[in-house]
């Protein structure tokens, strides 16, 4: 008997290392790169965590452009190349995706950032996922709410928003920021004021510097820069003016040592960074597909939230928590009131329809 079952297991391993063996994952970027610090490098880190930890082979491929044409020629190259599961970090994917998702059946794919809104060429008629593919958002209304409301919280009144593009994940982000603010307003009975941009692109450059620069010598205190590589030039506009910034899409505290090491300033300008989980979210998928459970996710749309477990919030070791007051036992009161729905953030994403905020708030939107 213990010979039967020695031989059954054994049998069981080896299928299981042919099923891994059979798979090769491919990551495509958008316009950003794998090590952008920023979405494409969590997305790639759950890839390449994943993919080492179960020696299944994995690339990733950056289109020559940004255009639909270009992503299509990466993912046609990645699966020439072998590989069976597409990960496509950000929105920009979903014209791809409905090209790609009906011509290449046995492939899965796996969308990241990508909505229902952007699966459409004309914003009238709009496309879902397949079978082989499952699109995945956030709620990073709630990780803005969340960095808006510490912010207040820790005593800055003068903050600033930097958006990349008015795209609904930074939309969403830059919205529940003014939400989350202007609560922690209202609790405390003080005024503040937001001056909220959007740069038109996910990276920094002079001309966005110098409106930053303006900011800060204007008064501004803290920043949330909000799209990719545009980062660069809220922390060098904040570093020469004794100015904060928070960091996005993932734990960006990191930076601004780097930058303490490399001798470019000499402060850490990073209070916090209002994340989602996108290296979690991969690996999570990933491994849903490699254990044969992909009937439970593809052909969907699926946000996530609080409500089904830390997928969004702000960083909560020691090094990254640099608030002065605001207390990690407040931040954990205020996350269990968001997931339990006692405190609702408000998730639209339609740029024309700014958020409502109290008396106690000025929100200046600066094209």
């Amino acid at each position: 008997m213990k010979k039967l079952l020695a031989l059954i297991l054994a049998l069981m391993m080896a299928l299981s290392m042919t099923a891994l063996a059979e798979n090769k994952i491919a990551l495509v970027t958008d316009v950003g790169t794998i090590d952008d610090e920023s979405f494409n490098q969590a997305c790639w880190q759950g890839v390449e965590a994943f993919a080492t930890a179960n020696n299944i082979p994995y690339i990733y491929y950056q289109p020559a452009a940004d255009s639909t044409d270009a992503r299509l020629v990466s993912i046609d190259q990645a699966i020439a190349e072998g590989a069976n599961v597409i990960v496509m970090p950000g929105y920009l994917f979903g014209t791809a995706l409905m090209e790609v998702q009906e011509v290449y059946p046995e492939v899965t794919f796996l969308a990241i950032d990508v909505g229902a809104g952007d699966m459409t060429y004309d914003y009238v008629n709009y496309e879902v996922p397949t079978a082989n593919s499952v699109c995945i958002t956030f709620a990073e209304e709630q990780a803005g709410f969340l960095a808006g409301y510490a912010a207040v919280k820790d005593g800055y009144t003068k903050l600033g928003f930097l958006g990349g593009m008015a795209v609904p994940a930074v939309i969403r982000y830059g919205y529940g920021f003014v939400q989350g603010a202007d609560k922690a307003a209202q609790e405390m009975g003080v005024e503040i004021e937001i001056n909220y941009t959007y740069g038109g692109q996910f990276f920094g450059d002079a001309n966005i510097t110098a409106k930053m620069e303006g900011w800060y010598a204007g008064g501004t205190q803290i920043v949330f820069a909000c799209g990719g590589g545009i980062y660069t030039s809220a922390v060098e506009a904040a570093t020469k003016n004794n100015g904060m910034v928070i960091g996005v899409d993932v734990d960006q505290h990191y930076i601004g040592e780097k930058g303490i090491a490399n001798g470019e300033y000499n402060y850490n300008p990073f209070v916090t960074s209002a994340m989602k989980g996108l290296q979690n979210v991969t690996e999570t998928l990933l491994a849903e597909f490699v254990a044969g459970n992909w009937a439970n996710y593809g052909g969907q749309f699926i946000n996530y939230s609080l409500a089904q477990g830390d997928y969004v919030g702000l960083p909560t070791a020691e090094d990254s928590w640099c608030f002065k007051t605001f207390t990690a036992a407040e931040y954990e009161t205020l996350k269990a009131a968001i997931k339990d729905g006692s405190v609702v953030v408000d998730n639209s994403s339609d740029d024309a329809v700014k958020p409502a905020v109290s008396e106690k708030t000025t929100v200046n939107y600066i094209a």
